[in-house]
């Protein structure tokens, strides 16, 4: 390799950055991370991290924030960016996705520019916006408004990015679904949005919620998004112009989800109703006050019917996106009922036959 092949990765802690960490470096590639505070780099199964080399800094800052020898010895070393910070929270204030989503992504093209670098950007497959159908990899602009001002903040960040493009800058697009669990046990370290309203829901603080039952939704298992995000990096002149979906192959409708969650007894299942004859005045007071705090801030997720196209994502990895229909959802639900997030499972028949084996052989 030349003397630049370091990656710089912002967000490294967070669920998505520390993964695509773990295989930037599985991939014998040097890492610097840049860190806000003295925040670990945990991977989504709790192992501890090494960056390499740890840059203290702040997105929102011009240059990061960084050092004037950080920014000189980096500025020799680095090969790519790679911006995964961002605020993906719903209910953030405007200034958040101002400072964090927007100034953010302005200052890591400003430092590759600087560096003569390209730039990996993380986005959001939800920059489409409130519009239903096909949604493809090389879209963007189609006169769409949006659901919350995170997805009108990541709108905007691309825009930035193109814009950039088009002045010469070097850059790939990875556009995340709704992050979840691993595809392969549906283990998560944190619960956060997705799983926030789920939790309502299932615990019957949410019983009606303003949706329609053929809306879908389209989950991204994080090791997916992490090797989708790895791979534009891996094989940036592959990458290099294009945006990619990093979700699964399968969307999920809310008659799916409702059908899926009803197997489960320890279970509620909320009901959807037509937006057009939904009231917050139906409700009781305190089921009222959790959906204007978090019910709310999803209900525009339960209107739109979207399916993404993977079909660059796929070529990209050389393989098709992982499933992510019922089966999928199950693993979740299973994880996040033996991790107690959802209450505890039921036992099982054959626990209970064992259990009621040992209790005779007791007496």
């Amino acid at each position: 390799m030349s003397s630049r092949d370091t990656v710089l990765v912002t967000g490294a802690t967070g669920l998505v950055g520390a993964e695509v960490v773990a295989r930037l470096a599985a991939a014998s590639r040097p890492i610097a991370a840049v860190l806000h505070s003295n925040s670990s780099i945990v991977r989504n199964d709790g192992t501890v991290l090494e960056a390499g080399t740890a840059v203290a800094g702040d997105v929102r800052a011009r240059g990061f924030g960084m050092s004037e020898r950080d920014t000189a010895d980096l500025g020799e070393r680095v090969e790519v960016i790679v911006h995964c910070a961002a605020t993906t929270a719903f209910d953030a204030p405007i200034a958040d996705y101002e400072e964090l989503n927007v100034r953010g992504t302005v200052n890591a093209i400003a430092l590759a520019r600087q560096w003569d670098v390209p730039l990996v950007y993380v986005s959001t497959a939800y920059v489409c916006g409130m519009r239903g159908g096909m949604v493809t990899e090389d879209e963007l602009e189609v006169g769409q408004s949006f659901g919350n001002g995170y997805e009108d903040s990541k709108f905007r960040a691309e825009q930035l990015v193109h814009a950039a493009g088009e002045e010469g800058l070097g850059w790939a697009i990875v556009r995340p679904g709704i992050v979840t669990g691993n595809s392969a046990t549906g283990a998560i370290r944190e619960y956060k949005n997705l799983y926030t309203v789920l939790k309502l829901m299932v615990e019957g603080k949410l019983r009606s919620l303003p949706g329609r039952y053929d809306a879908t939704l389209s989950l991204a298992p994080v090791d997916h998004v992490a090797d989708v995000i790895a791979a534009a990096v891996l094989d940036f002149d592959s990458a290099h112009g294009r945006t990619f979906h990093a979700l699964g192959r399968d969307t999920l409708s809310l008659r799916e989800i409702s059908d899926v969650l009803a197997e489960y007894p320890s279970f509620e299942v909320a009901t959807f109703v037509p937006v057009a004859t939904f009231s917050e005045d139906d409700l009781d007071p305190i089921e009222r006050e959790y959906y204007r705090r978090i019910g709310v801030l999803y209900t525009s997720y339960f209107q739109r019917r979207l399916q993404f196209d993977t079909a660059r994502a796929d070529v990209l990895l050389g393989e098709p996106s992982p499933p992510s229909g019922q089966e999928y959802l199950r693993l979740l639900l299973d994880y996040c009922l033996e991790s107690g997030y959802l209450g505890v499972a039921l036992p099982s028949i054959e626990d209970v036959l064992a259990g009621n084996e040992s209790g005779g052989a007791g007496r």
